[in-house]
């Protein structure tokens, strides 16, 4: 069996293409863990814990329904709304952890795959920074190809200088000895913005996350404080604002494969 939870050590990055160009990159690790075994993860380190304080942790009331209660009853709800009718039988998180007790996760994802241990779901979990949150729910296929290739129209609001009328193509494979996560967010003229995280796993232990926070002193702080600043420097480029619509009446979406 593999492990409740592993690191992944690498950078974020994000281009901006039109119209004119902004790109920024940030040196970043992240956690992927196991939804159904997160005692495990937190039995392993001293360093870690869930739902209470550490120097790192792990809260439920962060994702999903964020109400604090479990994530896997949310995770088959949703997939079901979805249409996915059979919940997956391993569920593995990809998010930041929280750092001093705080975090902001602009990207979760929640890779489900089946008793094999073949991927075959991928829920985005999207959140900005209004205090929203929505999911993107897209099927895999036993047949897909990898790098995995999905689509999904923007149903959500993240950005003040991106509107509405655009659409996410990611470009993904189930985390393994690396990460890869492409998203390219495309608009009527081309490509709007790209973005990436890639990364190299290492051990959950409690050398690792000791080493994490000193490599990465309140990086989670770092997170917000950089997505406001980078907001600022695309003002003063001259990046127009865009007005924030209602919230989508759902609070799923589905999208599908593409090629």
């Amino acid at each position: 069996m593999s492990p409740p939870a592993a690191l992944y050590f690498g950078h974020v990055m994000h281009s901006r293409m039109r119209p004119f160009r902004h790109a920024f990159r940030y040196r970043v690790f992240s956690l992927l863990v196991d939804i159904d075994r997160l005692g495990e993860a937190a039995a392993s380190t001293r360093l870690f814990s869930i739902n209470r304080f550490n120097l790192f942790s792990f809260h439920e009331r962060d994702h999903g329904p964020r109400d604090g209660s479990a994530l896997r009853p949310w995770l088959d709800r949703t997939l079901a709304e979805a249409g996915i009718a059979t919940p997956p039988a391993i569920v593995r998180l990809l998010c930041f952890p929280r750092i001093l007790g705080y975090v902001f996760n602009p990207l979760s994802i929640y890779y489900c795959h089946d008793a094999d241990d073949r991927l075959n779901v991928i829920l985005y979990e999207v959140k900005n920074t209004f205090g929203g949150q929505h999911s993107y729910v897209i099927p895999v296929g036993r047949n897909a190809a990898t790098p995995i290739r999905q689509s999904a129209a923007k149903d959500f609001y993240v950005s003040p200088f991106i509107g509405m009328e655009s659409r996410y193509r990611f470009r993904m494979s189930a985390p393994g000895e690396r990460l890869s996560v492409v998203i390219h967010q495309t608009v009527p003229d081309g490509d709007m913005l790209i973005a990436t995280q890639n990364g190299v796993r290492a051990p959950f232990d409690d050398r690792r996350l000791l080493g994490a926070f000193i490599r990465y002193p309140l990086m989670t702080f770092k997170v917000i404080g950089a997505i406001h600043w980078q907001a600022l420097r695309l003002w003063l480029k001259g990046a127009k604002l865009v007005p924030r619509p209602p919230a989508p009446e759902r609070p799923v979406s589905r999208g599908t494969l593409s090629g």
